[in-house]
């Protein structure tokens, strides 16, 4: 009976799935997402990168190859985010995968 769910115990069935962690990110995932400003302007946001990595560093590498602006942001609950401007989300995952830092699988492209 151990393996058992406790019947007693309340059941939220619009809950999502694994809530119990207070809305923190799935571990391993890197998420790359876009943000529609106004009009044309986009914004995307990349959160998960591995400690092991300088964002700093990452991002200067973005602004070279993508010729873009962007900014680290320090988020209580999502660690280090950066912003770029533009829709770079494709060029994202291809630079991680390409210098392995993540693989395909790891990376989540959200948006659009």
């Amino acid at each position: 009976m151990s393996d058992l769910q406790d019947l007693n115990a309340p059941y939220d069935p619009f809950a999502d799935v694994g809530e119990d962690d207070n809305g923190a990110q799935p571990t391993g995932y890197i998420h790359i997402r876009i943000q529609q400003r106004n009009g044309r302007k986009t914004v995307t946001t990349l959160q998960g990168l591995p400690k092991e990595y300088d964002a700093k560093k990452i991002l200067k590498k973005f602004k070279k190859d993508f010729a873009c602006n962007g900014t680290v942001v320090e988020v209580e609950e999502m660690g280090q985010v950066l912003q770029l401007s533009g829709d770079q989300r494709i060029k994202i995952a291809e630079f991680l995968v390409s210098e392995d830092i993540a693989k395909k699988s790891d990376i989540k492209i959200h948006g659009f």
